[in-house]
């Protein structure tokens, strides 16, 4: 490796970071989620936060899995394919056995039946069942399974005022095959329009506005750089995602626009562990890391929108065993009663 320390050290210095220098901030919860909590006998946990950092990841270093815990890269390369599809419906996900959405549109649905049709609601476990069940055009998964507010939706089909679906991926790719130098390869998740109340009729949804921002592709010295900014971000269990997912999208994209793979730049606005992660997060902090694994991309694939699950390889992956905690689904807004 080009560092003599281990990059994974850059994740671990920012859990001790917040640790040590955190400022404790509670959550807000809406009523759904206090209620599981009560019915638990829990409290909910809160975070401690700092703001304003950043990690980098050269490719070159090898392909940055966290090794101080096991990851989950089945979950990471299957939801990040349904994010290129830009589908905002959650079946394809299920499909491919991936649940991480799941309490989400849910939650959607539980909130609807208990208001409006009582002897409708179901468990969580009894709702993605019946989606897995139905096919794709049925109404009940259309109308269920759409998450509405989804990263996949916002980079392939941005709604526009005149009613187009912009692709910004796909006009990032572009520009980047005819005129790498330019600055202004962005792509931008943050709608207001889709956002807790300024969100429009039809628009609204308890999927929490993209924590993932924006990011941006820059090309400098032959290399094709990925620079993300992300407004939230759980480090102890998002965070080992979203680095490993932006570090394949940019190996990706690398790939259908002929420019190699530099760097990974993850910056941060309000970065944060959650209360009940504390004890996990010391036990990682305990652990040696292991070199990064490689990952291989199937080398005929030259369009974004073609790439598979067997066209995508993790190859010398080695870690430390999984460390397990709670997802805290804070979840939704709070919606003005009418009166």
């Amino acid at each position: 490796m080009s560092d003599t320390r281990h990059p994974e050290y850059q994740y671990l210095d920012l859990c001790q970071d917040i640790l040590d220098n955190g400022a404790d901030k509670e959550l807000f919860f809406n009523d759904v989620v206090l209620k599981e909590y009560e019915e638990k006998g829990e409290k909910p946990p809160f975070i401690r936060s700092v703001f304003g950092r950043q990690i980098r990841f050269d490719l070159s270093d090898g392909f940055p899995l966290l090794t101080t815990k096991k990851t989950f890269w089945r979950g990471i390369t299957t939801e990040l394919l349904w994010f290129l599809s830009g589908s905002s419906n959650l079946k394809p996900l299920v499909d491919m056995n991936n649940h991480i959405w799941d309490e989400w549109a849910w939650k959607m649905y539980h909130m609807w039946a208990e208001e409006h049709a009582p002897e409708e609601d179901m468990t969580q476990e009894e709702f993605i069942a019946k989606i897995q069940e139905l096919p794709e055009e049925d109404p009940f998964v259309q109308k269920w399974g759409d998450l509405i507010t989804i990263y996949g939706r916002m980079w392939r089909r941005w709604p526009a005022k005149d009613g187009r679906e912009i692709d910004q991926l796909g006009w990032v790719i572009e520009g980047l095959k005819t005129k790498p130098d330019r600055k202004s390869y962005v792509v931008s998740a943050w709608n207001p329009d889709f956002i807790y109340a300024m969100a429009s009729e039809g628009q609204k949804s308890h999927v929490p506005p993209f924590c993932h921002t924006m990011f941006q592709f820059q090309v400098a010295n032959g290399k094709l750089n990925l620079g993300l900014y992300q407004r939230s971000a759980d480090l102890f269990l998002g965070v080992p995602f979203n680095i490993a997912s932006y570090a394949l999208l940019l190996k990706m994209v690398s790939q259908v626009v002929g420019i190699p793979p530099g760097e990974f730049v993850h910056s941060f606005g309000d970065v944060h562990i959650y209360s009940n992660h504390f004890d996990q997060v010391k036990e990682q902090l305990s652990r040696e890391p292991l070199p990064f694994p490689e990952v291989k991309l199937n080398p005929d694939v030259k369009n974004i929108d073609d790439f598979t699950l067997e066209d995508i390889t993790l190859e010398n992956y080695e870690s430390h065993p999984p460390l397990r905690a709670e997802i805290a689904n804070i979840g939704g807004f709070e919606e003005k009663k009418k009166s």
